[in-house]
């Protein structure tokens, strides 16, 4: 039975359900089936359990899952690239583990972004830890109409990357390279607008989208970060870099496209919204989720123990 938007959660394959051996050769077997694509956008996201993936076994499963690996070039959350996993597989992230991790389709404030995401379980948390996600569809349809109106012109994204010493990423760390240059030819083909700053620091500004539509289906969807670059979705934490950093040189800002403030309760509004309808995806390692990255946000919850989740991207 297909999943509707108010039922849905990920659909969970195993050796049973897929009549493939329980091992990483089987579960590469299935993958490079015919279909896999079609049933991905059809579900949304899967849930690969029992085919006994490790570390060393990962790579070949994600060359199978994922066709063509990309690299977290203007990633703003806090990763480490893992290179014996194998390439472009980096750390899911590196915040704090009691933080929770709002809910967001990777990358969608850049001028591009990952297809599919694929999730590797390399060790299961102690407690908590889970992997929330969420119809994309829903959250949009379970936001406030007023909204939603007032995100139809888009989001306005500001960074300010330091050059090795500060809040936030570095440029460096967030674009891969230790060459300005090399920045520069990237953000040439965003339509972004930036600047090097007197103190070294870069200086972003894209306005992006608050909604797409999905290539194959033409499904409209909630997709925006203005919550994690929103001082008002930091939480407890927001009153602290207030008073550290002015309101201009915060390391990421979030306003409406023309440069209007977002109301606190807005963003708090949106991030309720998309809780509501979460789906928790719980660890156990070898475990593998691929998700569809415009149908599908993801977060993470909090935890205890030695949890590591790794990540790897595709188009």
């Amino acid at each position: 039975m297909l999943n509707t938007a108010a039922s849905w959660r990920p659909l969970e394959l195993t050796p049973a359900s897929t009549g493939a051996d329980a091992t990483p050769a089987g579960l590469v077997e299935y993958a490079l089936r015919p279909g896999l694509a079609e049933l991905l956008v059809q579900e949304k996201a899967l849930v690969l359990r029992g085919f006994g993936v490790s570390s060393g076994t990962y790579d070949m499963v994600a060359d199978a899952l994922l066709p063509q690996r990309l690299a977290y070039i203007h990633g703003n959350s806090p990763r480490t690239k893992v290179g014996h996993v194998g390439e472009n597989v980096y750390t899911s992230t590196e915040h704090p583990p009691e933080y929770q991790i709002s809910l967001h389709n990777e990358m969608s404030y850049a001028h591009q972004w990952p297809g599919r995401l694929l999730f590797y379980c390399d060790r299961a948390p102690t407690s908590g830890g889970a992997t929330p996600v969420v119809d994309a569809q829903l959250w949009l349809e379970s936001i406030d109409p007023a909204i939603r109106e007032a995100f139809a012109g888009g989001v306005r994204y500001t960074q300010n990357l330091h050059g090795g010493h500060g809040l936030g990423k570095s440029w460096q760390d967030t674009f891969e390279t230790e060459d300005r240059a090399e920045v520069e030819a990237f953000l040439a083909g965003t339509g972004a607008d930036w600047k090097w700053k007197s103190d070294g620091i870069l200086w972003i500004s894209q306005v992006r989208p608050a909604t797409l539509r999905h290539p194959v289906t033409g499904t409209e969807v909630w997709f925006n970060q203005a919550d994690q670059f929103h001082v008002a979705g930091l939480g407890e934490d927001a009153a602290l870099l207030m008073e550290l950093v002015s309101e201009d040189e915060m390391p990421q800002a979030a306003s409406y496209a023309d440069g209007t403030p977002i109301p606190a309760e807005h963003i708090t509004h949106v991030q309720e919204a998309g809780l509501r309808h979460a789906v928790d995806v719980d660890w156990n390692a070898g475990d593998l989720l691929l998700i569809d990255n415009v149908l599908v946000g993801h977060g993470r919850r909090p935890y205890t123990g030695n949890r590591r989740v790794l990540v790897a991207m595709s188009d």
